[in-house]
């Protein structure tokens, strides 16, 4: 049952640190899960946003480039709307050319931020027939002719890197995209579970393998889940409370940097439940992540998972990595 598994990283900055420090933690954090066997690292977009520093995917995931040897980089994603598509292929065209065959694109329809910053970041539309058409033209700048399919225009530094494109989503809106297109679908359940199992079926009974855009025979589900691993199941569900709190900050309008873990129970519902957003987890110690893995797969049928994993010590991250290896991988 053992699938890949991979990292999505948001670069968060604790409470007491830097951007720089933040930073740097990720990088470190990359060397470490390189060595330890993970399939890929995605960096996520965001804006506006006190407490992560993956604004700029492209630089991120160069600089975790030059520190790893085998791992893929990418992002999950790239906010379409927010660039210009041929900025995008000659960004990741130069990557691919820089550090090889290890470069991903993740492609999403949401701005990453709120709509004030939206509006100041927007470049392309988010509609459904724009974000395919972008993806066509970006498929072109990729090719060995380097010219995208819409208009005469050609990147030469992006022509015939063939960067592989995903498609991110949340919602049956997504997945129907991404089947359509015949593309790899990168699925956000990690903070929007309710349409999980809609969302993957709807993506594969809309798949399209002869679709012009189609880069993939089969389909393929990458789903995310959050995940804390640590020596027992108290001392696991503690350093969660990490991330119930950056979530609860965002529905009480509190803009503060990650803070450190606090007694669950100062945090559950009154049923003892956490946080809905946060319900796909797998968090405990090794057998019981494990276990919790193994129900999620079985239950999804996802061909890979990418691992979400917010500690306020970078160094509790790192040894959850650490854990996590030794139990799956």
């Amino acid at each position: 049952m053992s699938v890949p598994l991979s990292i999505l990283d948001l670069v968060s900055i604790s409470e007491g640190s830097t951007a720089r420090d933040g930073i740097a933690a990720s990088m470190d954090s990359a060397r470490i899960a390189d060595q330890l066997g993970f399939h890929r690292i995605w960096f996520a977009e965001h804006h506006n946003t006190p407490n992560l520093a993956s604004s700029a995917t492209a630089l991120l995931i160069s600089q975790a480039a030059s520190v790893t040897e085998r791992i893929r980089l990418g992002s999950g994603g790239v906010m379409l709307p927010n660039h210009a598509p041929l900025m995008v292929a000659e960004q990741y065209g130069t990557l691919a050319n820089i550090h090889g065959d290890r470069i991903d694109l993740g492609l999403g329809r949401a701005p990453g931020t709120d709509m004030m910053t939206a509006q100041a970041l927007s470049r392309s539309s988010a509609e459904p027939h724009a974000f395919a058409q972008s993806i066509y033209d970006l498929q072109g700048w990729f090719s060995e002719t380097g010219t995208a399919h819409s208009v005469p225009i050609m990147s030469a530094v992006s022509a015939g890197t063939e960067v592989p494109i995903w498609v991110l989503g949340s919602t049956v809106n997504g997945a129907s995209i991404a089947g359509q297109l015949g593309l790899p679908f990168s699925l956000a359940s990690h903070f929007a579970p309710d349409q999980l199992d809609q969302a993957i079926q709807v993506y594969r009974d809309s798949f399209t393998a002869d679709a012009p855009t189609a880069q993939i025979d089969e389909p393929y589900v990458m789903a995310g889940i959050n995940v804390m691993v640590a020596a027992t199941d108290q001392e696991a569900t503690r350093e969660h409370t990490v991330i119930e709190q950056m979530f609860l900050d965002i529905q009480r309008g509190q803009r503060r940097r990650l803070q450190p873990p606090v007694d669950p129970d100062t945090l559950s519902g009154p049923g003892g439940e956490g946080n809905p957003m946060l319900r796909i987890k797998a968090v405990g110690a090794p057998s019981t992540v494990k276990a919790q893995l193994e129900e999620f797969v079985e239950r999804t049928g996802a061909d890979e998972l990418i691992t979400v994993t917010y500690a306020f010590d970078p160094a509790v991250r790192d040894r959850s990595l650490e854990l996590l290896a030794e139990t799956w991988l």
